[in-house]
């Protein structure tokens, strides 16, 4: 799940839906069912600094693919506040698109829901096998021995950008790879007005994202083996509060961050507000609104010993969006040939080079384009030091509990509230206690 930013979705909600018989795609309404066979309806999620790029870069390539095929796709580009709810609606009234992108993080909460087409071996033999995929990518695509409820499209993970003027001015000579780097470093800078480290408390999925890495980093996992939640360990309770305490304690964060919801941390590293951003290859952002390439640099993001890898090195989800067909659509032939398009090397490479993302598609790595100092980040994160969400039904329920948890400890913090380990527990406390009962 640049630009990963899952919408918050009731967990209710979201448990009607997955509970309720899988009758997504196709309609009237949604484009799918009652169309002509020559007619898909595809349901992009928005992957550039606005909607209008995205349907500057995609439509030549739809429009490239009817050309080639006869197929009209009609392009619908939708932003990750509103996707996920979309998609939801779409799984149990029917009106919804042929094909759909989705957050990755999404995958094994969807293919509970069974709207989604499974992947299996025939399916993929169709568009070209499965071993064209960088295997972390299709495993971060549906639940650990299902076959994949979407294929890949765009692959990410998340880097420390940083503001080479406000280090050099601040005497700071090399960039942080710790966390006790970061919040040294934050220190320095974060005075006049400026601020070290940029968050966006009020972004459910960015939070999860945050706090799954330093989980990982503690020892702790989110769920136990057979599924179950496991918000209260002490690895996972540590790992909320070292987040919120880098605005509570270490003071590197501003107060006004708890509020911040989708991209406005990069508005501020972009304007030269905070030194530094966790962020997934965010490069075509900082340009869209005037940071030059030069002004800033990139580095892994931090653990905390050490350099990234396994284990408790972990320092990064796989993040990435997948491509998916509604079971039900009435154009699966077609459906299948825009997936086998979308994913095609020349395609892959011309998509990940305008988002600023790393291919999925093995034969696609090898161009110079993705070579960039972003781009190699993300491309060593994925291979040696980045883990998938937990791909578990309830991951969804997940992010909004855990996610809304983090983002009312951090207005406690910019309340000047104590945040401490008794209430950081009880926050988790509440949040597994509103997860779905099995």
């Amino acid at each position: 799940m640049s630009r990963i930013r899952a919408a918050a979705v009731g967990a209710a909600t979201l448990s009607l839906a997955l509970a309720a018989t899988a009758c997504g795609g196709g309609s009237s309404s949604g484009g799918g069912s009652n169309d002509s066979p020559k007619t898909l309806t595809y349901w992009a999620s928005n992957q550039g600094p606005s909607i209008a790029v995205d349907k500057k870069v995609l439509q030549p390539e739809i429009d490239k693919f009817e050309k080639q095929t006869g197929i009209k796709v009609k392009l619908e580009v939708i932003p990750w506040s509103d996707l996920l709810n979309r998609i939801l609606t779409a799984t149990t009234s029917g009106q919804g698109p042929d094909v759909l992108n989705i957050g990755n993080s999404w995958s094994a909460s969807l293919q509970a829901s069974g709207a989604l087409l499974p992947w299996d071996a025939k399916n993929f033999e169709k568009i070209g096998g499965k071993d064209r995929f960088v295997e972390s990518a299709v495993q971060s695509a549906g639940a650990e021995g299902k076959d994949p409820a979407a294929v890949p499209l765009y692959s990410l993970s998340y880097a420390l950008f940083y503001n080479k003027k406000m280090f050099k001015d601040a005497g700071i000579s090399e960039p942080p790879t710790t966390w006790d780097e970061i919040v040294a470093d934050g220190k320095k800078i974060s005075k006049n007005g400026k601020w070290g480290l940029a968050a966006e408390g009020s972004n459910l999925s960015n939070n999860i994202h945050q706090i799954f890495v330093l989980a990982k980093q503690h020892g702790a996992d989110w769920f136990t083996a057979d599924g179950k939640p496991d918000f209260t360990s002490d690895g996972a309770v540590a790992a909320v509060k070292q987040y919120v305490d880098l605005m509570a304690k270490d003071k590197i964060i501003a107060p006004g961050n708890a509020e911040y919801a989708q991209n406005q941390s990069l508005s501020d590293f972009s304007k030269g507000k905070t030194a530094m951003v966790l962020w997934q290859a965010a490069a075509s952002t900082f340009a869209s609104q005037g940071m030059k390439d030069d002004e800033w640099g990139v580095v892994p993001a931090p653990v905390q010993s050490g350099a990234p890898g396994p284990d408790r090195n972990i320092n990064s989800m796989v993040a990435g969006i997948n491509i998916a067909v509604f079971k039900n659509t009435k154009n699966l032939d077609g459906a299948t040939k825009f997936v086998k398009f979308m994913t095609s090397d020349e395609e892959s490479k011309l998509l990940n080079k305008a988002y600023g993302s790393v291919p999925p598609v093995k034969g696609a790595q090898a161009d110079p384009a993705f070579g960039t100092p972003s781009t190699s980040v993300v491309k060593d994160t994925l291979a040696k030091s980045a883990a998938p969400l937990p791909q578990v039904a309830d991951e969804s329920q997940f992010e909004t509990a855990v996610g809304t948890a983090v983002k009312e400890l951090f207005a406690d913090a910019a309340a000047g509230k104590p945040v401490t380990t008794e209430s950081v527990k009880a926050a988790l406390t509440k949040a597994q206690q509103s997860m779905p009962t099995k």
